[in-house]
């Protein structure tokens, strides 16, 4: 799943190549991605792209009064090409869910967001105002504005019995943290996935802000000026230990671990982050003894 590095380098991408440009042809694939009705989809057809923006893990393309913006959910993507085809799309056929051409002074320019799997997440929506879309509205903080500060943190931990991981991934909480970024952030810190958020003193506090800057920082850097093809590439290069159960861990050589879940699993280094202990595969489970 891109979370905020892959989003914010998409943004960033999409805005230099399409801002200045005319929205020339909609074709949503699979009706099942479009959350909205009103406007209808086809009253982008026509409009100039004024930029393009991130909230969160959402991109916003804007038209002077009417945005499109999407969410990539677990498994979407986004190809862009400046050789777009005048093709009409079949329903419900391949992993391309929505198709959006666009004509400007350089030239056509298009994109696809496409989805692979047979769990559909996708999202696009039409709005008259970003707020609109209900994720967006409900989102916490960005890492990155001036607001959130270490006070800032240091207030939410001490107001949650969560564990600090699923704090971490929760948007109406911080935005645009996911699953491999609060693996890197929480190894980073070393601090145990399974940690109660509120249980952390104001050092651990301190670290684990400086992490979520130090991390996302980092790969928002490597994420800069990337095309959309190599930003998955860019973003597993750098991971140190999620998505790398079995290998040994780049600070200490411990063996990474993984925790396992209905339909996600989390990576952590014994060592590192739990004093040696094993965690067991289960959500509510403690350590094992």
């Amino acid at each position: 799943m891109p979370e905020l590095p892959e989003v914010a380098g998409l943004a960033e991408f999409l805005d230099e190549h399409l801002r200045g440009t005319s929205v020339t042809k909609v074709q949503i694939v699979s009706f099942a991605v479009l959350k909205t009705a009103d406007p209808p989809f086809n009253a982008l057809e026509g409009r100039t792209v004024t930029g393009v923006r991130r909230f969160g893990k959402f991109v916003t393309i804007d038209t002077g009064g009417i945005s499109l913006v999407f969410h990539l959910a677990r498994a979407g993507w986004v190809r862009f090409t400046d050789s777009p085809t005048d093709g009409q799309l079949r329903m419900g056929k391949g992993h391309i869910a929505a198709r959006f051409a666009f004509t400007g002074p350089d030239g056509p320019r298009g994109i696809d967001l496409t989805e692979a799997g047979t769990k559909k997440s996708l999202a696009v929506y039409v709005v008259r105002d970003p707020q609109d879309v209900p994720g967006i509205a409900t989102l916490g903080p960005d890492p990155f504005t001036e607001a959130f500060d270490v006070g800032m943190l240091a207030e939410i931990l001490a107001g949650s019995s969560q564990q600090i991981k699923g704090l971490l991934r929760s948007q109406s909480v911080i935005a645009g943290i996911g699953n491999a970024y609060s693996d890197e952030i929480l190894h980073a810190a070393r601090i145990s996935p399974f940690a109660t958020a509120k249980s952390l003193d104001r050092e651990a506090v301190q670290v684990l802000y400086d992490c979520i800057h130090g991390v996302l920082g980092t790969a928002l850097a490597e994420a800069s000026g990337k095309p959309p093809k190599d930003l998955k590439d860019v973003k597993r290069s750098h991971m140190r230990v999620h998505a790398r159960t079995g290998e040994p861990c780049p600070v200490c050589g411990d063996t990474v671990r993984e925790v396992s879940f209905a339909d996600t699993a989390l990576q952590y280094c014994p060592t590192c982050q739990t004093k040696g202990k094993i965690l067991a595969d289960r959500r509510t489970s403690k350590f094992l003894k």
